[in-house]
């Protein structure tokens, strides 16, 4: 029986998000804060020995992966289905401009249809987009540790729909930290494979479980 991991890693700190502003797909750069955090998370992640980093095509998620990168020696591979949910007329606004130019919009999304805010993606749609893309990307090769940067929405939404949970519980789980990540692992067997969750928002490495539940 043997495992490997799929690491799925927030990018850095941008101003908008120290602002509050959704971003989407809009292609905002780290800030001062956001590169340090991701020199500083790549160290940790370092120890985890990546062979195969992947990341979103925007820039604030390019620009972790490559201190991943830098640190491992490991080229980065750029793939849009890997980009933020897009937010459509939201993005660039903050919780509360969202509420003001689009009150029926916004209470509709936040009952669960997500259909009513111009332009935008739901939160199904970018899941499938991403589970797509994983699978496709982890049936290249058997990499035992690929590291996979993008963003916190659409990490939730994808981890949530590789792995199969019901729709309704996508929300039960928290948002995650700038340059926190989370894990996936599948164990393999001659007879079957299983991947799950082993960690959410971490900011440590991942270390081995001692459990009798295998």
């Amino acid at each position: 029986m043997n495992t490997r991991q799929v690491v799925l890693w927030r990018h850095g700190r941008t101003a908008w998000n120290l602002a509050g502003r959704v971003q989407g797909t809009s292609d905002i750069e780290l800030d001062d804060v956001g590169r340090r955090q991701a020199g500083e998370a790549a160290e940790r992640l370092a120890a985890l020995g990546p062979t195969r980093i992947i990341s979103s095509d925007l820039v604030r998620a390019h620009a972790t992966a490559q201190a991943l990168g830098a640190v491992v020696g490991v080229e980065v591979e750029l793939e849009p289905r890997f980009r933020e949910i897009h937010f459509g007329a939201r993005e660039g606004l903050t919780w509360q401009q969202a509420w003001e130019q689009f009150p029926v919009g916004m209470k509709a999304w936040v009952s669960g249809d997500e259909t009513q805010i111009p332009d935008s993606e739901t939160h199904r749609g970018a899941g499938d987009r991403f589970t797509e893309g994983l699978r496709e990307r982890l049936a290249e090769t058997d990499d035992e540790v690929v590291v996979v940067v993008a963003h916190g929405g659409v990490i939730r939404s994808g981890a949530c729909a590789f792995l199969g949970f019901p729709l309704e519980t996508w929300g039960l789980f928290g948002g995650l930290d700038n340059c926190s990540w989370s894990v996936l692992q599948e164990t393999r067997h001659e007879q079957w494979s299983r991947w799950r969750m082993t960690e959410w928002n971490a900011d440590n490495v991942p270390r081995p479980v001692l459990s009798d539940d295998q």
